[in-house]
């Protein structure tokens, strides 16, 4: 087949490595973020860090958590004296980029992942700073703190909807054209904002069935896209290599 053209929904911000994952598998990107993020100093995380020194743990959700305490806070990282939980591979390689050690990491990047870590390692009785998005899934406070745990949330960036709407609304147009092989997302937010922007929602996902491989980063992201009745496949790994690698792998064996 001729290069294939793969859609990127994914913040323009963290889209970059996405891009050159699919130039090097012999494809064309196309960006068309659904979703913004925006760092932010809120009093919830002004309190987190001026109590830092009672954490026993902090858990980095994702890397625009540390760009956003890097940004506000550039001492405070290298001022932790808890431990550290991260979820996935690109959060816990910008922990180390700080001089610091992870502590803990699921092979299962997910909330439901790390809580079962945590629940291997008998943690009970501490305080488990989380600094995050407002807009995520309150499975993983309300588990640790079914574990016994003393849990302080911090909004430390704001999921937005799209700022350009016009690059999603030329992608749904290039799917309508037949102009698109496969499209990718990479968190709820990104399928749900998509949706939202496509004016005729059930049209769309029947596109997306009948002429495009649609492929999630795991499984939380595909119960959105099952909500809308899209097919989709995810990898074993949730990371944006291994959902590359899985897409490409896909395409060359429909071929």
């Amino acid at each position: 087949m001729s290069k294939p053209v793969v859609a990127i929904t994914r913040p323009k911000d963290r889209a970059k490595k996405a891009c050159e994952i699919v130039e090097k598998l012999g494809g064309k990107a196309v960006l068309a973020p659904t979703l913004d993020l925006k760092p932010v100093n809120t009093q919830s995380l002004k309190d987190l860090v001026a109590n830092k020194d009672q954490l026993d743990w902090i858990v980095f959700t994702s890397p625009t958590t540390i760009v956003s305490l890097n940004k506000f806070y550039p001492n405070f990282l290298n001022e932790l004296t808890c431990k550290i939980a991260v979820i996935g591979n690109k959060t816990g390689k910008l922990v180390e980029k700080q001089g610091l050690s992870v502590d803990l990491m699921p092979d299962d990047f997910t909330a439901e992942g790390l809580i079962e870590e945590f629940k291997k390692n008998n943690v009970t009785d501490q305080t488990i700073g989380i600094p995050r998005t407002a807009s995520a899934r309150p499975v993983l406070p309300e588990e640790l703190e079914k574990l016994g745990n003393t849990v302080i949330l911090a909004e430390a960036y704001k999921s937005l909807f799209p700022m350009d709407e016009k690059a999603v609304k030329e992608l749904i147009e290039k799917i309508k054209n037949h102009e698109i092989d496969a499209i990718t997302f990479t968190s709820p937010l990104t399928v749900e904002n998509f949706f939202t922007i496509a004016e005729d929602k059930q049209k769309i996902a029947e596109l997306l069935n009948d002429n495009l491989l649609t492929v999630s980063i795991g499984p939380i992201t595909a119960k959105v896209l099952d909500k809308y009745e899209v097919n989709h496949i995810y990898p074993d790994t949730y990371t944006v290599p291994d959902m590359m690698e899985l897409l490409f792998k896909t395409l060359e064996e429909r071929c």
